[in-house]
């Protein structure tokens, strides 16, 4: 599989397969790329409607010549540890918040997201976020906010009354749990509109299928997430459902 940057060629090729309307993960199977690297740069380049091979190619082109000009960066937090590859930690952490950007959550947000899903530590402060990121705190700052308004972060204080901040383990199901409820308040807001547009006008249909559709998909959410919620809290090498009795032979 070939490495390094992308080509303007494979630029070109990329751009043509959105206009086909082909899936990333196919794109990359034709380029012979990973399909993070081809998520990676259709989001960070406008998207797949916005997509320009060569307005694409100059963008990294100007990131590559500010990294070579840049002076060097202060060393992060801490070093990383467990054996673990730096280079490919940090390809990793890119990768991550590229998927976050892609599913609708800001930029700056999207890179506190990843770095304090990625920490070993259980929280970190606003000092080190900055840090880590190379951003100011006042970026932080903003991102922390956003955060906490969807239920993502929590913030504490340690013994020094420095706040920190951290990710629980339950945060993927407070954040189903969160898109469940306005799910159904979408769907209850549709079927109130059904007697304003008037009972079987094109208009109400509409309302009244799109509520029975939401309400299927917020009680399946939250179904889906309240018998998953275990598989947030089992350690490494066990299985949550040996808890549930025997499982048939699956040899």
């Amino acid at each position: 599989m070939p490495g390094g940057r992308l080509t303007q060629q494979e630029r070109q090729q990329i751009a043509l397969g959105l206009a086909d309307g082909l899936a990333y993960a196919e794109i990359a199977r034709r380029l012979d790329r990973p399909t993070s690297t081809i998520t990676r740069e259709v989001t960070r380049n406008g998207g797949p409607t916005a997509y320009r091979a060569d307005l694409a190619h100059r963008a990294a082109e100007r990131r590559a010549h500010r990294r070579r000009q840049a002076p060097p960066r202060g060393p992060k937090a801490l070093p990383e540890g467990h054996g673990r590859d730096a280079e490919a930690v940090r390809a990793y952490e890119e990768t991550l918040t590229t998927v976050f950007i892609a599913s609708g959550t800001p930029k700056m947000m999207a890179r506190v997201m990843a770095c304090l899903t990625l920490t070993d530590t259980d929280s970190l402060t606003a000092a080190e976020l900055a840090q880590r990121l190379q951003v100011s705190p006042a970026s932080v700052s903003k991102a922390i906010t956003f955060l906490e308004g969807q239920g993502l972060v929590r913030r504490e204080r340690d013994e020094r009354r420095r706040e920190r901040y951290g990710i629980d383990d339950d945060i993927w199901y407070q954040s189903m749990m969160a898109s469940a409820r306005a799910t159904a308040q979408i769907a209850e807001t549709s079927r109130s509109g059904v007697g304003i547009m008037g009972p079987g006008t094109p208009a109400a249909t509409r309302l009244e299928n799109a509520a029975r559709f939401l309400d299927f998909i917020s009680e399946a959410t939250a179904r889906a997430a309240e018998q998953a919620r275990a598989l947030l809290h089992t350690k490494p090498g066990t299985d949550p459902g040996d808890t549930a009795g025997p499982r048939p032979d699956r040899g």
